[in-house]
């Protein structure tokens, strides 16, 4: 994992640092990485004629020029921050289009609020029975959007695709469908003891997306959002015998 503190704050002054740190035009920057305490740290190197290329930057707090190698990490730590790269990273505008990657809607797509699905069991009111099979199915629902990223209209088409059914006695479950309501039992588990159990659905959500009106492409990874546990409790039924004559 690469750490940004530093980046984010060299970039936000970036600007009066180099208003008074011109070089001369034999000099030129390069990026080198190193591995502190399995963490990977970028480092600039000012290179010049009769320099060890090793050396570290002279001037305390120097930083690479916009068109460095460093410019990935602007836009990384622009979108942790929640920030329009654009805006944060100052990035060229005809640069834009080709720096919006699928990489980069990927990390968009997690910090895009996406709704949990909603439990439904059966039999409803929060009660079942031991050896009965309750049915589940999940409320869920596509979801579409449109942000602004690098200063041009992306539009994301977000799916459900996967399901996690967790049924609070242990036991799990994974799907591709969200079930169904009675009578179709797609989704069912069966309790084996009474007591209080709290069943819970996750969903998986995949993407695709677009730039300016384009063509549709493929979001690489999804996004997997927790929902919230409902409260079940399992009986154990007892026979009673009625309408009998003697």
């Amino acid at each position: 994992m690469i750490r940004f503190l530093a980046a984010s704050v060299t970039i936000a002054v970036i600007s009066a640092i180099f208003a008074g740190s011109a070089r001369a035009d034999t000099c030129h920057f390069e990026t080198h990485t190193t591995i502190v305490s399995g963490v990977v740290v970028p480092q600039t190197i000012e290179v010049c004629p009769g320099q060890d290329v090793d050396a570290p930057v002279v001037e305390d707090g120097s930083v690479p020029p916009r068109d460095s190698d460093l410019d990935a990490i602007c836009v990384a730590t622009a979108i942790s921050a929640g920030q329009d790269p654009f805006v944060f990273c100052d990035i060229p505008p005809g640069a834009a289009p080709s720096l919006i990657t699928p990489d980069l809607i990927a990390e968009a797509l997690k910090r895009i609020p996406l709704p949990p699905s909603e439990l439904e069991v059966q039999p409803p009111n929060g009660r079942t029975l031991v050896n009965f099979d309750t049915n589940y199915f999940a409320d869920s629902q596509v979801v579409d959007r449109g942000v602004t990223l690098l200063g041009q209209r992306v539009d994301l088409h977000i799916v459900p695709t996967q399901f996690g059914w967790h049924f609070g006695d242990g036991q799990s479950l994974s799907t591709e469908e969200p079930g169904s309501p009675y009578p179709q039992l797609d989704i069912t588990h069966r309790y084996l003891k009474k007591g209080q159990v709290a069943p819970s659905v996750d969903t998986t959500y995949t993407a695709t997306f677009r730039v300016n009106g384009g063509p549709w492409r493929d979001v690489p990874g999804s996004v997997t959002i927790p929902g919230a546990p409902v409260q079940l409790e399992v009986l154990t039924a007892t026979p009673t015998l009625v309408g009998y004559d003697s």
